[in-house]
């Protein structure tokens, strides 16, 4: 709470919920379904929510291609769901990831087009992600049992002012089994002039179920925060 207040003096830290579900169908060809809930303090005066699902599949050689659809839901400021609602927004979006890596280090550029239908007409947006990746405590079942992970996220569009969102966040992931991970981390955004998803500081808190009918055929360098 103490970095919130000084980098932007609003003095509150939100929570930010998210359960993601994946089933990998095939090694070409991963589905997933994600919501997410989320509050300007700590559990209290809820504003945001969202669901969403899609589909990511390799193109190439350490390259991946995504393409998904969601609802999501702002509402005011001042107390749990105030209305009137800020932004009622139905999104398509599709992304391109470039993925490297370095030792055991992995890193991820994503390239991101978003068609957005809002309460307020149509808009474009375009988001580069650049995030890193590093696993560690083998479990000796095949998978790491930690995962640390940071991102970097701008947002623009191709209106005025041209520039909407800048996002950091850094994460710890458990995982506890091949198919259930926990994810907590903290996230800082800088919005200009934007009312889609309002405040700064959260506290981030997901569960991930990831299960297959074959082995996946590429590693998930963050679990789906990412696909925010």
């Amino acid at each position: 709470m103490f970095v919130c207040s000084w980098v932007h003096g609003q003095g509150a830290l939100g929570s930010w919920n998210t359960l993601h579900l994946r089933y990998g169908y095939s090694p070409r060809l991963s589905l997933f379904a994600e919501v997410q809930l989320r509050s300007l303090r700590f559990y209290h005066h809820f504003h945001y929510y969202e669901y969403k699902g899609g589909f990511i599949s390799p193109i190439y050689s350490n390259v991946y291609a995504g393409l998904g659809l969601g609802k999501y839901e702002t509402y005011r400021e001042g107390g749990n769901f105030v209305l009137p609602k800020n932004n009622s927004e139905m999104r398509l979006w599709s992304h391109l990831s470039l993925m490297e890596p370095i030792g055991k280090l992995k890193i991820e550029q994503r390239y991101r087009i978003e068609m957005r239908f809002t309460q307020s007409g149509y808009r474009n947006r375009f988001r580069y992600r650049l995030s890193s990746a590093y696993p560690f405590f083998d479990s000796g079942k095949g998978y790491s049992l930690f995962l640390l992970s940071a991102a970097s996220e701008i947002f623009f569009t191709d209106k005025e002012p041209y520039f909407e969102r800048h996002r950091f966040n850094l994460a710890l992931n458990c995982r506890f089994s091949p198919h259930t991970s926990l994810q907590v981390g903290y996230l800082y955004q800088f919005d200009y002039r934007i009312n889609d998803e309002i405040g700064t500081c959260f506290l981030q808190v997901g569960l991930f179920i990831e299960l297959s009918s074959k082995r996946a055929s590429f590693p998930v360098l963050q679990p789906e925060i990412r696909e925010n």
